[in-house]
C-alpha cells in the first residue's frame, strides 16, 4: 500500500515567502498549487498578479505570471485569454485592488463571462500599503485612515463582493470561504477546485472569496487575528455558496432584448 506523503505541492517553488507571520495568503498559495496540480493544467497555466500583497506570486508559483498593473487583473486576463484560449488563467486579487480601484474591470469581466477562475483575498484592509481603509473593511474597525473607526455617515458600508458577483448573469460560480481553522481550509481547497473544473470543463466564470486574517495592520497575534476572522468579518461577510450554475450554455438574456428583436418591434423615433 502506498502511504501518501505530505509535501510541497508541484505548482510553488521552494522559496521564502514575504508574507507576515500569521497572514493566510501562504494557506491560499498552497491551496491554489494543489489545483493546478491535481487537474494537470500547470504547463498551461497563466495566473495574473496584480498590485498588493501578492504581486510577488511569480516569484512563489511554479507556473507562467504576469503582472498588471494596480486593479487591472481581470482585464490582463481577459486578453490573454481571448488570444489564447486554449490556457488556464486565474487572477489572484486582494480587496483594495479587486474591490476598490478594480471594481469596473472585475463587474465587467464577470458579467461577459469570460472563462478565468478568480480568487479574491478579502482580508478588510489594504495590507501592503500601510493599513488604510479598504472597501472591505468593517464598521466600527479602525485603519489608519479611519482611525476613530469605519461609519456609515462618512464611508459607507463595506462591499460585499461575493453577493454582487453572484446577481451578474455572467457568473458560474461564486463561493465565499475563509482559513481561520482546518475545517475552513478544507471548505476554502474545495471551493477553489470547483472554481478551476468550472473553468476547465465548461468554459465558466469561478469567483472564489476567501475571508483571510491581517495580524500586522490589525496588530494583533496571528491566533487572535484568526479568531477576529471567524467573530467579527464572518457577520458582515456570511460563508457559503451564493451561485453554482449546472453545466451548460450561459443564462439566457431577460426578455427584452429578445421582444426588441422580433420583427415590427422595433422602430426608429
Amino acid at each position: 500500500m502506498q502511504k501518501k506523503v505530505f509535501s510541497r505541492p508541484e505548482g510553488l517553488l521552494d522559496v521564502t515567502t514575504h508574507y507576515c507571520a500569521g497572514c493566510t495568503h501562504g494557506t491560499a498559495h498552497r491551496l491554489v498549487a494543489e489545483a493546478l496540480d491535481h487537474f494537470g493544467v500547470r504547463e498551461r497555466a497563466v495566473g495574473v498578479a496584480p498590485a498588493g500583497c501578492s504581486v510577488m506570486m511569480y516569484k512563489y508559483f511554479n507556473c507562467d505570471t504576469i503582472e498588471a498593473a494596480h486593479g487591472r487583473a481581470l482585464a490582463v486576463g481577459t486578453g490573454i485569454k481571448r488570444a489564447r484560449p486554449d490556457l488556464f488563467v486565474f487572477t489572484y486579487q486582494g480587496d483594495g485592488d479587486l474591490a476598490s480601484i478594480g471594481l469596473c474591470e472585475t463587474m465587467h469581466a464577470a458579467n461577459r463571462g469570460e472563462s478565468i477562475s478568480v480568487i479574491y483575498v478579502n482580508n478588510a484592509v489594504y495590507g501592503m500599503t500601510g493599513g488604510q481603509m479598504a472597501p472591505t473593511t468593517l464598521l466600527c474597525q479602525r485603519t489608519t485612515t479611519t482611525p476613530a473607526g469605519r461609519t456609515v455617515a462618512n464611508e459607507g458600508f463595506p462591499l460585499k463582493m461575493a453577493e454582487l458577483m453572484a446577481n451578474l448573469e455572467g457568473v458560474t460560480y461564486c463561493e465565499r470561504a475563509a482559513m481561520y481553522d482546518v475545517k475552513q481550509v478544507r471548505r476554502a481547497r474545495k471551493a477553489i477546485f470547483h472554481a478551476f473544473e468550472i473553468q476547465i470543463q465548461h468554459n465558466g466564470f469561478g469567483f472564489v472569496e476567501l475571508l483571510s486574517a491581517c495580524p500586522t495592520n490589525l496588530k494583533m497575534p496571528p491566533a487572535k487575528a484568526q479568531k477576529w476572522v471567524a467573530d467579527e468579518m464572518v457577520k458582515t461577510f456570511p460563508l457559503g455558496v451564493f451561485k453554482d450554475l449546472p453545466p451548460g450554455p450561459s443564462p439566457a438574456p431577460s426578455s427584452a432584448p429578445a421582444a426588441l428583436a422580433e420583427e415590427g418591434t422595433a422602430h426608429a423615433v
